[in-house]
């Protein structure tokens, strides 16, 4: 896409502006989560929350009986659709909180209407056309940074990635590297919990689009001196130990975004993402694809055009509604090995864990969903009090990660370190 048109005149920065106006694109689980949180913050002084179902926006609205907040409807899909409601809300900033596959006309909507943008996810890659499981093609992000040369010449943020993972995860990997590592050797991020859903034998926590998106794909590895590079889907199996009584699960590299971010503003050697899928979960994706029902493009059923994938989610329960029937908690964090601050072998796991108990009954939001959620919120907090400054195309570890982990207590819920054993650790 060649160069959009020029708006001469400046912006304020959000931090110049005495309002915090959001227009969130999304009702779903993580879309209501956003307006549950941020309904119990003063900073919001507006957020119109937008999905192409207008009862869904409208019933994440009634939840939070709150009259700085209202509904509408909008087709994420289509870029001048979007680019209309921009223009009608006039926000400060658009949260993108739909499937990564409506990151592109979002973004390039908000970057035609000089409109501050945040997303959970970026944009999507496409494998390498020859060598997939071991050469990178187009990575995730890829689309987005590219074009972080009008965002700068507009003087507006895209701040992408501001979920939980990424997201915190990034946070934690730069608080690493300024407060606790003088060498980093790698950096894994892993994601895990012990979530069971009564009645389903099968029900993802999370959106199945994305879910397969990311555990099909060759996943994504960063090595100094090597760059990025691929391996084959569910490589280098091993079992995690998660902290607070979740315990063992058997983890997997899948292809994530903090994979593409954190060798952008952190020195480590190595960067990877494992997702704790557990034998049972994996098998189960496996099959998905063995039976084809991971593809997007459409196959001819009886003369109606379907996306396999979209009727696999469509057959699938909506992880918005499983809160009440979700045990267990959830987990997110980093795995850091290297040199400590004194040149000491050093290794440890910063984490953020979510009681599904916890979260329903103060939230009403799953726990998996309520943790994606608050992020985005926490950077918006950032951002109008000026204290995180983004222009640009940018990342979570572009900023310093103290002030986004000092909030995090306010929203609910903390950060923890656990030693890990630094055996190995070469000095």
């Amino acid at each position: 896409m060649g160069r959009l048109p020029y708006l001469r005149k400046r912006k304020l920065f959000p931090h110049e502006r005495p309002t915090m106006k959001a227009l969130v694109i999304g009702a779903g689980g993580v879309g209501r989560a956003i307006v549950n949180i941020a309904s119990r913050k003063s900073f919001i002084t507006e957020m119109v929350v937008a999905d192409r179902t207008l009862s869904r926006a409208e019933e994440a609205v009634t939840r939070v009986k709150d009259s700085r907040f209202s509904a509408a409807e909008v087709n994420a899909a289509e870029l001048e659709d979007v680019r209309a409601l921009i223009r009608k809300v006039k926000p400060d900033v658009v949260i993108n909180a739909v499937d990564p596959r409506f990151v592109m006309p979002i973004f390039l909507s908000c970057e035609i209407e000089n409109t501050n943008y945040i997303d959970m996810a970026m944009s999507l890659s496409r494998p390498h056309p020859h060598y997939p499981n071991s050469e990178t093609g187009v990575k995730l992000g890829d689309e987005q940074f590219a074009r972080d040369w009008n965002w700068g010449e507009r003087q507006i943020y895209a701040l992408v990635g501001m979920g939980i993972e990424p997201g915190m995860s990034d946070v934690f990997a730069r608080y690493a590297e300024d407060h606790l590592f003088s060498r980093i050797d790698s950096i894994t991020i892993f994601d895990g919990s012990n979530l069971t859903v009564e009645g389903y034998d099968f029900a993802p926590s999370f959106s199945i689009w994305t879910t397969i998106e990311e555990c099909l794909n060759p996943p994504l590895v960063w090595e100094d001196g090597r760059g990025w590079y691929t391996t084959e889907p569910f490589s280098e199996i091993e079992v995690f130990d998660f902290p607070e009584g979740i315990g063992p699960v058997e983890c997997v590299n899948v292809e994530h975004e903090e994979v593409v971010l954190i060798p952008q503003k952190v020195d480590a050697k190595k960067v990877n993402f494992k997702y704790g899928l557990g034998a049972q979960f994996i098998t189960t994706l496996k099959t998905i694809h063995m039976l084809g029902m991971d593809r997007k493009d459409h196959v001819d059923v009886q003369g109606i055009q379907v996306s396999p994938r979209d009727l696999l989610a469509a057959a699938l329960p909506d992880p918005a509604t499983l809160g009440s029937r979700m045990k267990g908690k959830t987990c997110a964090g980093a795995l850091v090995k290297g040199l400590n601050k004194d040149g000491k072998p050093y290794a440890c796991y910063m984490y953020n864990v979510v009681d599904n108990e916890w979260s329903m009954s103060e939230y009403g939001d799953q726990a998996v969903v309520w943790q994606t959620a608050i992020n985005p919120v926490i950077a918006m907090e950032l951002i109008h009090k000026g204290i995180w400054k983004p222009e640009g195309v940018v990342g979570p570890e572009w900023f310093d990660a103290k002030p986004f982990l000092d909030l995090l207590p306010s929203y609910g819920t903390e950060w923890k370190i656990r030693d890990e054993d630094p055996s190995g650790i070469e000095v």
